[in-house]
C-alpha cells in the first residue's frame, strides 16, 4: 500500500504533471479523470484528475480551483548527490517564475515548495565539530541554493 500525494492546482494540473514528470527520474504520466458533470470548479468534459509519479512515488493533479492555494507549510525535498545536481534542480525549478527562498527552498513556477538539499550537508550541520557546526549554520542561512562548499569551507573555519 502506498500514500498518494494530491496537488491541488487552480487550472494547470496537466501542465504541473508534464513538468514534473520531465524532470525528475523514475516519473511517468498515467490516466486522467474526465468530469462526467459539473462540479465545483470544473465544467462538464473538463480534466480533473491527472495521475503521476515522480521518483517512482504516486501523485495526484487535480484541477481544484482557487479556494486552496499552495503554501510552505508542505514542501518536497530532492535529495541530490552533489552540487551539480543542486544546481540543476535550482535551474529548473525556479525558471519561468518560480521564486528562491533562503537555505535551499524555492518555489516553483506553481507555487509548489521544494528543498534543493544534499546529504553532505549533514557532514556540516551535524559533524562532531560544535563550532563548525554553527559556522556551516550560519554560512546555510546566508544562502538561498545551497552551495556545499561554502559550507565545507565554514564547517573548517577557512
Amino acid at each position: 500500500m502506498n500514500l498518494t500525494t494530491c496537488l491541488w492546482f487552480d487550472g494547470g494540473a496537466r501542465e504541473a504533471a508534464n513538468f514534473y514528470t520531465s524532470i525528475f527520474p523514475d516519473s511517468s504520466l498515467a490516466d486522467n479523470w474526465i468530469a462526467p458533470t459539473e462540479t465545483p470548479g470544473n465544467e462538464q468534459g473538463s480534466e480533473v484528475l491527472v495521475n503521476f509519479t515522480i521518483f517512482g512515488r504516486p501523485f495526484i493533479a487535480l484541477n481544484g480551483g482557487p479556494q486552496f492555494p499552495h503554501s510552505e507549510a508542505i514542501s518536497f525535498q530532492i535529495p541530490c548527490a552533489d552540487q551539480t545536481e543542486i544546481d540543476k534542480y535550482w535551474q529548473i525549478l525556479t525558471t519561468d517564475g518560480g521564486q528562491e527562498s533562503q537555505c535551499g527552498w524555492l518555489k516553483d513556477k506553481f507555487g509548489i515548495s521544494w528543498q534543493v538539499v544534499s546529504s553532505e550537508m549533514g557532514n556540516y550541520l551535524g559533524g562532531a565539530d560544535a563550532e563548525g557546526r554553527q559556522r556551516a549554520t550560519q554560512a546555510m542561512l546566508e544562502m538561498k541554493k545551497i552551495d556545499l562548499a561554502v559550507m565545507k569551507r565554514a564547517y573548517e573555519g577557512k
